[in-house]
């Protein structure tokens, strides 16, 4: 039997820093930002930690964690250190100086060559993250200690509830000198209301190229992202108006968290050079500072106007998937979770692609939210956006009832949320798939009137337009989608609905173009595997049609002509003369007929 591991522990005090608007600095100049903070740990934070018989135990990103044997020592060196920064950075302009945060604790932590751990470590930490820029936040337990002994005056800032630490901390904020300590007292003084789940605010883009002309593109960037941001679904974004009060001022990333109390903050910049126009963006977490996504557009610039409205549509589809994204993660994380919080998991999964595996868990945790919560019209929405997308994607003998059901339920939602944008497109989508194009087509436009920036919107038009034997036109819809939303986890099937389109109108040659596309953004879509075998027979490259038939069996060898013929969307005659040269195709490429 093994002899039990002796885990050495000690009592530290613990000293956590970073740099306040590190993310910022960084992405003005790294060079100068980096070069400036090495210098100042080296000619202002070692020499007093080393002064104090402290030690830093690792550097961590922006920042560093230090170990020391007291409290007194502790808050001695964080105290001469911030002052000595405060003197190296006073010539600094405001929007370049370094000011560094510092969390202060003392416990008993558990030790490791090159590393310490504990709640002790995990609340320094939390501290730092409360700290005002150039501030220093301790511990009641190091409060405790140092009382009498520091000359430096403390603001109480009462209980506080730290992220992942079960028991609130009191906390006191070292008061610099400077008039009106109670002023001081009162800024140090941190939110304590939980930020809201999905709140964001979009901060005044940068505008790099120095044209002052330019401005007001810039401006409209962030006043329509702010705008189409607000349609996504449970979001909370802070209004244009008050991002706008931090145009062209220093700010600190995870203060304005703090003050607008939001969990996400999205900042961003924009360049133009001759006729090309460069956008950068990053999504923040409001609360570590730490960036959770970022993106580049580089494109020419022909209308200014069209230009920002494409980019606009873009970034917000991409937020949505992505704040999505975060919030589920969170839910996994969460102890005890709520019916938002199964909502969002739900939302992921579907985000992530349409398989029949995501397609039951993300209705599980659908349904896990209504059942918690009957009136979560997202979660409504949800259940019926399962149901539809199995009916219109899938081709199961049981799509009728999927599609019903789905009907049903996007009905119930919409009786109680008659705006809600994906439920009309989702209700479209199902009146498409049944027969019912033309209410279809008016569902869909109906929800881009409500959020312009439903690409799928504009996919199902196209394949209303072929299921009304207008063919011509669905590709015009479908690159519209695909303008909106390029990387979208639908473009394979948008593509195929094109190649569906080409072989109604007898294009063959340009039907495989489609079908290859599609096939490069998702190879594992069997129906498109089946359109190119068939309009590659009908080319008479029989070899290559058989071979493609083959690759759709291997995804799905329940395959057969007889239900690609059930799943047909219109009795329309022009769009089943298209269907029958389909099956035709098909034959030839010797796929099973049923």
């Amino acid at each position: 039997m093994l002899a039990p591991v002796r885990v050495e522990r000690r009592l530290a005090a613990i000293v956590a820093a970073d740099v306040a608007g590190y993310s910022r600095l960084m992405h003005e100049n790294e060079e100068a930002t980096y070069a400036k903070v090495t210098a100042l740990l080296a000619d202002a934070v070692a020499p007093a930690i080393a002064e104090h018989g402290g030690r830093i135990v690792k550097n961590i990103g922006d920042g560093f964690l230090a170990e020391f044997p007291s409290a007194v020592e502790a808050v001695r060196t964080a105290v001469q250190f911030q002052t000595r920064i405060g003197e190296l950075t006073i010539d600094d302009t405001e929007d370049r100086r370094i000011a560094f945060r510092v969390g202060v604790n003392i416990g008993d932590v558990i030790v490791e060559p090159h590393d310490i751990f504990g709640d002790v470590v995990n609340i320094a930490a939390r501290l730092e993250s409360i700290a005002e820029p150039g501030g220093i936040c301790i511990s009641s337990a190091a409060y405790d200690q140092i009382r009498d002994k520091v000359e430096v005056e403390f603001a109480d800032l009462g209980e506080q509830n730290l992220k992942n630490i079960e028991r609130p901390v009191r906390a006191y904020a070292v008061l610099q000198e400077g008039p009106n300590p109670p002023v001081q007292a009162d800024r140090a003084r941190p939110t304590v209301l939980p930020a809201p789940r999905l709140s964001i605010v979009v901060l005044p883009f940068m505008n790099l190229g120095g044209d002052t002309e330019q401005d007001y593109f810039v401006d409209g960037v962030t006043e329509n992202l702010t705008t189409d941001l607000s349609r996504i679904s449970g979001a909370f974004v802070i209004g244009r108006h008050t991002a706008f009060t931090y145009k062209n001022k220093v700010i600190d990333l995870k203060q304005i968290g703090r003050e607008l109390n939001v969990r996400y903050l999205l900042e961003g910049s924009v360049q133009r050079g001759g006729n090309r126009l460069r956008v950068n963006v990053q999504l923040i977490d409001a609360e570590t500072g730490a960036h959770l996504w970022a993106e580049r557009f580089d494109k020419p610039v022909t209308d200014l106007f069209d230009t920002q409205d494409e980019i606009v549509a873009r970034l917000a589809n991409t937020l949505d998937a992505q704040l999505i994204a975060v919030e589920a993660r969170r839910a996994e994380r969460s102890l005890h979770p709520d019916a938002m919080d199964f909502y969002f998991r739900g939302v992921a999964l579907w985000n992530k692609g349409i398989t029949p595996e995501s397609m039951a868990q993300a209705r599980g945790f659908f349904e896990r939210a209504l059942a918690l919560d009957p009136g979560n019209i997202g979660a409504m929405v949800g259940v019926g956006l399962v149901d539809a997308s199995i009916g219109a994607i899938f081709l199961a003998d049981d799509r009728a009832a999927h599609l019903a059901a789905a009907e049903t339920t996007l009905t119930k939602a919409l009786s109680l949320a008659p705006n809600h944008a994906l439920a009309h497109m989702m209700l479209g989508i199902v009146q498409i798939f049944t027969n019912r194009a033309t209410q279809g087509i008016a569902e869909c436009e109906r929800a881009l009137v409500l959020d312009r920036n439903l690409a799928n919107a504009h996919a199902a038009i196209g394949f209303a337009m072929n299921s009304l034997g207008r063919g011509a036109e669905t590709e015009a819809h479908v690159n519209e989608a695909l303008r909106l939303s390029p990387r979208d986890i639908s473009v394979f099937r948008w593509l195929q609905m094109v190649g569906f389109a080409k072989v109604q109108l007898n294009a063959d040659a340009e039907a495989v173009a489609w079908f290859r596309r599609s096939l490069e953004a998702n190879r594992n879509y069997p129906i498109t595997h089946f359109g190119l075998a068939a309009v590659l027979a009908l080319l008479g490259s029989l070899d290559e049609a058989r071979a493609a038939a083959k690759a759709g069996l291997a995804l799905d060898p329940s395959f057969t002509i007889r239900r690609f013929r059930l799943g047909a969307a219109s009795d329309n005659p022009t769009h089943l003369a298209g269907r029958e040269r389909v099956y035709e195709g098909m034959r030839l490429a010797e796929v099973p007929e049923g």
